[in-house]
């Protein structure tokens, strides 16, 4: 018969295993509290980079309490009473007895340097991971005034980011890191988004002398395939220097397989024969919404690149730069299309040369006076 569970019964055993980071925060804390003059042997590691909140404020504990004399400390629990009283108020979990069992389980105090590098590691790891989150967040954000600006600003603190994890670990042989999985779908293509590339297609229809001018955008940049056919066929016949309207665009779709898919062709110039406002104006909307599409893709490529304990800082630098270039891109299409024309400057005409004549002629004396 089924047992009532006992609702004071602990189920630690439920509970997830603890990561490997949590192991080397342990082991260092226990070399430290043995032998606390190994602090200048661990490098630059700071208090925030424990995963640990109470690993953390035992750190900078120890960070603040002067040390103590070796041989003394060796008799005299002394210090680690100070730096037990110096964490408590920022983590009143922490007792006497777990500071034994961090002496007790660390294997070799001499390999605190190793232990510090491994726990910076896991927390560039989770440092990038924030980054790549926050990417995401910025790519979908509907209530920014200036949505690709702000991306944009993520981006280049993202990358900033990289710039300085580089400089901390040394690069290694298999320098990418592992494929990720796709964490979510792709970018989702709204109605507006089509209602945008609709206007678009109808307007450069109507005003094709615009679009030489629009070389900034892609046929990769709309989001449905079709738009990006028809595009293709506008670019094509402004190339050309062939006439344009709604039956030379149905033409051009003709050779381009378009029909062939089953599209009516009523369908087609339909879709090209209500124009509205300006090319460039759509044209820059479906830009932007490529650009923060392909933000969110790559946010969720580097937050699955973080997400995976395999790969190593290096790898995720590598990794995240290749994908941080997927966007850059975009981006300098999207720079250009903002980027207003400056007029041509005009050269100063040098002034004209005096015409070249024939000599003056002399004047014999006494001659002005005959006239």
């Amino acid at each position: 018969m089924h047992q009532p569970a006992d609702p004071h019964e602990d189920h630690l055993d439920d509970l997830p295993p603890a990561r490997p980071v949590h192991y080397a925060e342990q082991a260092l804390l226990g070399a430290l509290l043995l032998d606390p003059h190994r602090l200048t042997e661990i490098g630059d590691l700071d208090a925030d980079q424990f995963s640990n909140h109470a690993h953390g404020a035992l750190f900078r504990a120890m960070r603040t309490a002067p040390l103590p004399d070796p041989e003394a400390h060796r008799s005299d629990p002394g210090w680690l009473n100070t730096v037990l009283d110096a964490a408590r108020p920022n983590a009143p979990g922490l007792t006497a007895s777990y500071l034994h069992t961090l002496i007790q389980v660390c294997p070799w105090p001499k390999h605190v340097p190793t232990y510090a590098r491994m726990i910076r590691a896991d927390h560039a790891r989770r440092t990038l991971l924030l980054h790549a989150e926050r990417l995401t967040q910025t790519a979908t954000d509907t209530t920014l005034p200036h949505p690709a600006i702000t991306t944009l600003a993520q981006a280049d603190a993202l990358g900033q980011f990289l710039d300085t994890l580089a400089g901390q670990f040394a690069p290694h042989p298999g320098s990418l890191p592992r494929a990720p999985a796709p964490l979510t779908p792709a970018w989702p293509s709204t109605e507006e988004a089509l209602d945008e590339e609709r206007l678009l297609l109808a307007t450069a229809t109507a005003h094709p002398a615009q679009v030489k001018d629009m070389r900034w955008l892609q046929p990769d940049d709309f989001a449905l395939p079709l738009h990006a056919t028809v595009w293709q066929c506008l670019a094509t016949l402004v190339h050309n220097g062939e006439p344009v309207d709604p039956l030379t665009v149905l033409w051009e779709a003709q050779h381009r397989g378009l029909l062939a898919d089953g599209l009516d062709p009523r369908d087609l110039i339909s879709l090209v024969s209500t124009p509205a406002g300006s090319p460039e104006h759509w044209g820059e909307r479906v830009l932007q919404r490529a650009l923060l599409g392909r933000a969110f893709d790559v946010g969720n490529r580097i937050t699955a690149y973080a997400q995976d304990p395999a790969n190593t800082p290096y790898q995720l630098v590598t990794g995240s730069r290749r994908a941080l270039a997927d966007l850059q891109a975009l981006r300098t299409r999207w720079q250009r299309s903002t980027t207003p024309t400056p007029p041509a400057p005009r050269t100063p005409r040098s002034p004209a040369a005096a015409r070249a004549g024939p000599p003056p002629r002399a004047i014999a004396p006494g001659a002005r006076a005959l006239r």
